[in-house]
């Protein structure tokens, strides 16, 4: 028998320059397959927009830091709609009232409720919920270090703890109550040891081992008897496992309809944050103007050779620097991913070995291999080669009283360097360039091929 089940995370999965209804349809479109077709996925849509309670805003933005949006709760709530669109029977949620008030927190746990008595099975996960939400359980698990020290009906878990000596004081939350006593630091666990009036060793004992007694306490409990003859009941004759068969994730559309769709929602994202599209054409075009107004006029001698590399080396090193921005989806949650990786594209030693601040044919031979490793090389060596192929460079000097002109070439400059100006020579660094760029871009496809998607 197969189930089919999602599992609503933490934290919010929506996009924020997309509305409530844009986030749900690309949910639809991924999720749902293609032989659904396109009326009846807007339909599904619609239908749960009403569902969840989102009609007012179904056309505004979700938001971002930047961009003001919906609330919370609806945020809260377009998320979860994004797992409901394939209608699941079950649904795991995992916190969902973290970084909710009170009343948004309780607006979400209704909503679940409704869920739930509409025939779908909702596991949750909560920390210290308040009463009004806790009324809300059909069933409750508590668990400490891992071990279950209850399960059973939610209405019937304070007369269970009440029968092993821990009885919830007048006017209590029930959930403090249960998170109190688990945790063995509670008044209710120290009032329950005086009134049985334990000694010295008894009372050490005890607060060593409250989770041991907790969790033997349930397993000899008629509750745990119960539970553990209904599942040997459920799985009797069913050929099981406790790790799954396959870890295979499989998906309801094509390759070229996920692209086709990602590509879309990361255009209208890039254009409705300014701050990652106009504002960084404004940045190079600044750049552009500052550079070419330094470097304008630049003369045919050999003072001009310094001013040309200077201005090659800045233009190459700023791209460098801005393929950084690209790391930039990493940040968020893989903030170790960009210090170990990012930074070793930028660092000095492979600064030194693009063949700007240290001449290449100077370098010991034993050191001399770096430069292929340094991605500012190649880019460095191609803008030379364009640059100084057909340059003559002239300058005037005074000898016994009479000046005398001087020349020489780019190609004799370039030849100074250790730079190879044929053909060859210019084209194999655009080669080294796009290898490199195939490999990197392997490299991050199998980094979030094999990410660890189950734990």
């Amino acid at each position: 028998m197969s189930i089919e089940m999602h599992i609503f995370l933490q934290d919010d999965i929506v996009m924020g320059t997309l509305t409530v209804r844009e986030n749900l349809c690309f949910s639809a479109a991924l999720r749902l397959p293609k032989s659904i077709c396109q009326l009846e996925k807007d339909e599904k849509v619609e239908r749960l927009i009403q569902e969840l309670g989102l009609s007012k805003v179904a056309g505004s933005w979700v938001g971002t830091q930047l961009i003001r949006g919906v609330s919370g709760g609806e945020r809260k709530r377009t998320s979860i709609g994004m797992e409901l669109i394939f209608d699941p029977p079950v649904l795991f949620v995992d916190e969902p009232t973290t970084g909710l008030d009170a009343s948004t927190a309780n607006s979400v746990l209704m909503l679940l409720k409704r869920m739930a008595n509409s025939g779908r099975t909702i596991i949750l996960s909560i920390h210290q919920p308040r009463y009004s939400i806790y009324r809300l359980f059909d069933s409750l698990t508590l668990l400490v270090g891992g071990r279950m020290v209850y399960h059973g009906l939610a209405q019937d878990a304070l007369d269970y703890f009440s029968q092993i000596g821990y009885t919830c004081e007048p006017h209590n939350n029930p959930a403090d109550f249960f998170l109190d006593v688990i945790n063995g630091e509670s008044t209710a666990v120290a009032l329950n040891k005086l009134n049985n009036k334990l000694d010295e060793e008894q009372l050490s004992s005890s607060l060593k081992g409250i989770e041991d007694r907790l969790v033997e306490e349930y397993k000899n409990s008629s509750s745990y008897k119960q539970t553990k003859s209904e599942l040997e009941r459920i799985v009797q004759g069913q050929d099981y496992s406790t790790r799954p068969k396959s870890r295979t994730i499989t998906y309801s559309t094509s390759f070229c309809h996920q692209f086709n769709w990602v590509l879309r929602r990361t255009f209208k994202n890039l254009m409705l944050n300014p701050q990652t599209s106009f504002a960084q054409i404004g940045v190079m075009i600044f750049l552009a103007l500052v550079v070419g107004a330094i470097f304008f006029g630049v003369k045919e001698n050999s003072s001009g050779i310094q001013n040309r590399m200077g201005a090659l080396f800045f233009i190459t090193s700023n791209q460098c620097f801005s393929s950084i921005s690209s790391a930039e989806l990493f940040i968020t949650e893989r903030k170790l991913f960009v210090s170990t990786c990012v930074y070793l594209l930028i660092s000095p030693c492979v600064q030194i070995f693009s063949g700007l601040l240290v001449n290449l044919p100077s370098v010991a031979d034993w050191l001399n291999w770096l430069k292929y490793l340094s991605i500012p090389h190649y880019g460095l060596v191609a803008v030379e080669i364009n640059e100084f192929i057909g340059l003559t460079l002239c300058d005037m000097r005074n000898t016994s009283g009479l000046e005398i002109q001087v020349c020489s070439t780019g190609e004799d400059f370039l030849s100074d360097q250790g730079i190879d100006y044929s053909t060859w020579g210019l084209w194999q660094n655009h080669l080294a360039l796009g290898i490199m760029t195939l490999i990197f871009l392997i490299i991050a496809y199998l980094k979030l091929r094999f990410i660890k998607k189950f734990t």
